[in-house]
């Protein structure tokens, strides 16, 4: 009993996030500022919205990490590689996962810790994990590539292109997180939700990125934080 009740814990849930962090940092995803960020940030959104979300960041985490580092070599040498120094910085764990982090902490505020809250914050990583996979495997196994404004042929790894590939990528992802969703809370609706919220996020992502990155308008990391965001609300309009 008195090690079932520790892994309840906030301690036990503190040992992994550190160790979890350790690792992240010692094998060269993340700096230093950006490892002790995601610690914070999972920290809170584990408080907040329990151990669902923290599963869903971690999900992210893992899948995105997984992606960026894949045929990292052959992505570099295309100029495709979004990370090239190799680590994320505090700036991009704050793009992914601050929409998330921010609501986790309105719940503590709050106190609520309902369905819309966690539905909206499953609908922002159905975005961030859905944008990278989109991204970083459609680049390596799209066919042929179009700008989301003009559905003109364009160049792959533009800001604003899209692939049939990338984007069926990106719905795999954003269904993952839906199914961690409803492993704890049931299928129901918010099942569809979070899908559309990702794939909403994703498409937004795009249209960001063809109307304002492309331009110098907009860094990346706004851009993502605004998506995950945006993704977030569709999840609440969805549920009305």
């Amino acid at each position: 009993m008195e090690i079932l009740s520790f892994i309840h814990s906030i301690w036990f849930i503190i040992i992994l996030l550190v160790a979890g962090g350790t690792f992240a940092y010692t094998t060269g995803k993340l700096t230093l500022a950006a490892t002790v960020t995601g610690m914070i940030s999972a920290l809170l959104i584990h408080v907040g919205a329990g151990l669902p979300a923290l599963l869903m960041l971690t999900t992210f985490f893992i899948l995105g990490t997984a992606a960026t580092s894949y045929r990292k070599e052959y992505k570099l040498k295309m100029q495709l590689a979004e990370l090239r120094g190799g680590k994320r910085k505090m700036s991009q764990v704050l793009a992914n996962a601050g929409a998330a982090t921010i609501l986790a902490v309105v719940s503590i505020v709050t106190g609520y810790d309902g369905a819309f809250l966690q539905v909206m914050i499953a609908g922002s990583f159905a975005s961030a994990t859905g944008d990278t996979l989109s991204s970083e495997l459609g680049n390596l196994y799209g066919k042929n590539y179009y700008n989301i404004l003009t559905l003109r042929k364009d160049k792959r790894g533009l800001d604003g292109v899209i692939s049939l590939e990338g984007t069926l990528f990106g719905i795999m992802g954003s269904v993952l997180i839906a199914l961690i969703y409803t492993t704890f809370f049931g299928c129901g609706f918010a099942f569809f939700a979070i899908i559309i919220a990702g794939i909403a996020g994703n498409l937004f992502d795009s249209l960001l990125g063809a109307l304002f990155e492309r331009q110098g308008w907009m860094g990346n990391d706004v851009v993502n934080f605004l998506t995950t965001a945006f993704a977030a609300l569709v999840a609440f309009l969805s549920m009305q």
